[in-house]
C-alpha cells in the first residue's frame, strides 16, 4: 500500500547506507588517536626539560644562589613558596643537588688581564724616537711626557743604531718602554695612574773561566779559529805579547800557547768573551807568561809572574801590516831615485787607509808634508827618543799639532804620498838623534808592578799559575802518548 508523501517522514528517513571505507577509518584514527601519539616525540622540543647546568626559573635560581652563599640551610625545599608546583620542586632539587655537590670546587671566573700589543724594534741608521713613534702610530704625547722625565731623558734623546726597544701599547697609547743602557743595566718606563714612572733595571752577569790550548801550523789566527777562540780573545792574546813577539815574522811551526780567559753569561746564556786572566806563549824555544792584575785604582795590566810588565814603552810595529817591503838598510838603492841612499827605517806594506798607531806615549812635534816623506807625523817621547810616520794618506782628526797621544792611539792612515810606489808606512826610530833599526833596537821597559801593590800581586798570582799548570798537564799527556 502506498503511503502519501509526508515531509516529516521524509526528513527522518534514513539515507541510503554505504560501506565504511578506509578513508573514514584513517580520519578517525588521526583525530582520535594519531594526534596524541604524534605529540609524544614533539613534547621535549615544545616543552624542554631543565638540564642540570641551567636553571630556567628565576625563583629557583634565586633560592639556589641563596643556598650557595649560605650552605647552612639544610632543607632548601622549605624555602620554596607554597604555590610552587611539584614539577618545579623536582627541577629545583636537581639544581640544588648539583650546586651542593660542586660547592667546594666552585670558583668565580677570573678577570682576564687586558691584552696589549708588543713591539720589539731595532734602531736603524737615521732613526729617532719621534720617527719610530710616527712610523708605528704611537702616541706622540706619551713620548713628550717621557722625554721630560729627568731620569729617562738622557737615555731617550739619543738612540744608537743597533739598540733595541721593547714597547708595550694599547691601540697606540704607551703602556711601557724598555731599553738596554749597557750590558748590566736597562731602563724601563711604565705608565701608572699618576703618570709615567722610570725604573733602572739591573741585569746581573755571571763570569765563568775557560782554558784553551793551541799549536801554530800557519798563523796564530788560523790556529785560534780551529780551537774555537773568538776574534776578540785572539786579538787580545796578540796584544799582550806584541812587545816581545812579531806575529808576522817571529812565529815558528809548532809554537804553542795556553790561554785562561773569562766568558760572560747572562740568565744562563753566553754573551761574549771577557778578559784574558793568564796566558803563556812558547815561541822559538822561549816561554813568556802573562798574568792580569787590577790595582786598587782600577787600572789593569799584564805582568810576568815576578812582577815585570810585559808592556814595553814602545810597540815594535805601529801598523797591522801584510809584509815588510823594505828593511832598515844604510846602503839600500832607492827604488825611484835609483841611487844608493840609506834606508833609515822599516817599510810596512798595508792597504791604503789602514790605521797607523803611536808607538808610545808622546807629543806631536810635526804634522804636515815633508818633501819625499809626503804626509808625515813626528812624535817626541821623553827627552831622547823620536818616532816618524811617513807616506800617510791622511791624519787622524784627533792627532793635532802639539797634542799629546798615548801608545796605540791612531795618528794617521796608510797611503803613498811623497816618493812612494805603493801604499805603505815608513817608520823610523831615533835615539838621541841617531837612527836605529826599529825591529832590533832594545826597547825600554814599562814600569814594573808598583811597590805598594807587589805583595797583593804575588798573592794573587799563585792560584792563577796553579790553575794554568793543571790545565797544561791535561793537554800535555795526550801529546806525549802520540
Amino acid at each position: 500500500m502506498k503511503h502519501p508523501f509526508s515531509p516529516i517522514r521524509h526528513d527522518y528517513k534514513p539515507s541510503p547506507t554505504k560501506k565504511a571505507g578506509k578513508k573514514n577509518i584513517l580520519i578517525w584514527f588521526i583525530a582520535g588517536l594519531g594526534l596524541p601519539l604524534l605529540a609524544i616525540p614533539l613534547y621535549p622540543i615544545l616543552n624542554p626539560l631543565p638540564s642540570n647546568d641551567i636553571v630556567t626559573n628565576d625563583q629557583e635560581l634565586a633560592i639556589a644562589m641563596e643556598i650557595k652563599e649560605n650552605p647552612a640551610i639544610s632543607e632548601p625545599q622549605q624555602t620554596i613558596k607554597a604555590n610552587s608546583s611539584d614539577k618545579s620542586r623536582e627541577k629545583l632539587d636537581v639544581t640544588l643537588s648539583k650546586i651542593s655537590h660542586e660547592n667546594s670546587n666552585f670558583h668565580p671566573p677570573l678577570a682576564l688581564p687586558p691584552s696589549h700589543d708588543h713591539l720589539t724594534l731595532e734602531i736603524k741608521s737615521g732613526d729617532s724616537l719621534d720617527r719610530i713613534f710616527k712610523r708605528y702610530n704611537l702616541n706622540l704625547s706619551d713620548l713628550a711626557v717621557m722625554l721630560d722625565l729627568p731620569e729617562a731623558s738622557p737615555y731617550l734623546k739619543k738612540v744608537i743604531p743597533g739598540d733595541e726597544l721593547t714597547i708595550e701599547h694599547d691601540d697606540g697609547d704607551l703602556i711601557s718602554l724598555y731599553r738596554e743602557i749597557n750590558l748590566t743595566t736597562a731602563i724601563k718606563i711604565k705608565k701608572h695612574l699618576s703618570g709615567f714612572v722610570t725604573e733602572i733595571v739591573q741585569r746581573p752577569l755571571e763570569i765563568r773561566r775557560k782554558a784553551a790550548y793551541g799549536t801554530i801550523v800557519t798563523s796564530l789566527f788560523e790556529s785560534a779559529a780551529q780551537i774555537g777562540l773568538s776574534d776578540k780573545t785572539v786579538m787580545n792574546l796578540a796584544g799582550i805579547f806584541a812587545w816581545d813577539i812579531d806575529f808576522v815574522l817571529d812565529i815558528r811551526l809548532k809554537d804553542s800557547y795556553y790561554v785562561l780567559f773569562e766568558q760572560i753569561y747572562q740568565n744562563g746564556e753566553y754573551i761574549s768573551d771577557g778578559e784574558i786572566v793568564a796566558a803563556e806563549f812558547n815561541n822559538n824555544g822561549r816561554t813568556i807568561q802573562a798574568i792580569r792584575y787590577i790595582d786598587q785604582e782600577g787600572r789593569s795590566d799584564y805582568f810576568s809572574p815576578d812582577g815585570h810588565s810585559l808592556r814595553k814603552a814602545f810597540i815594535r810595529a805601529p801598523v797591522d801590516f801584510t809584509r815588510i817591503s823594505s828593511n832598515f838598510n844604510p846602503r839600500r838603492k832607492h827604488p825611484i831615485l835609483n841611487t844608493i841612499r840609506a834606508h833609515r827605517g822599516v817599510d810596512y806594506a798595508a792597504p791604503r787607509g789602514t790605521p797607523v798607531k803611536a808607538a808610545g806615549d808622546g807629543k806631536i812635534i810635526f804634522r804636515g808634508n815633508k818633501n819625499g816623506y809626503g804626509q808625515t807625523i813626528i812624535l817626541q817621547h821623553g827627552s831622547n827618543i823620536t818616532t816618524l810616520y811617513a807616506h800617510l794618506n791622511s791624519f787622524d782628526k784627533n792627532a793635532l799639532m802639539g797634542h799629546r797621544v798615548i801608545q796605540g792611539q791612531t795618528v794617521g792612515y796608510v797611503g803613498m804620498t811623497g816618493l812612494a810606489t805603493a801604499p805603505h808606512l815608513h817608520y823610523e826610530y831615533r835615539l838621541n838623534g841617531v837612527h836605529r833599526n826599529p825591529r832590533t833596537v832594545n826597547l825600554p821597559q814599562a814600569e814594573p808592578i808598583r811597590e805598594e801593590y807587589r805583595e797583593t800581586f804575588l798573592a794573587s798570582v799563585t792560584p792563577i799559575i796553579e790553575e794554568l799548570l793543571q790545565y797544561k798537564q791535561t793537554q800535555v799527556a795526550p801529546l806525549s802518548s802520540e
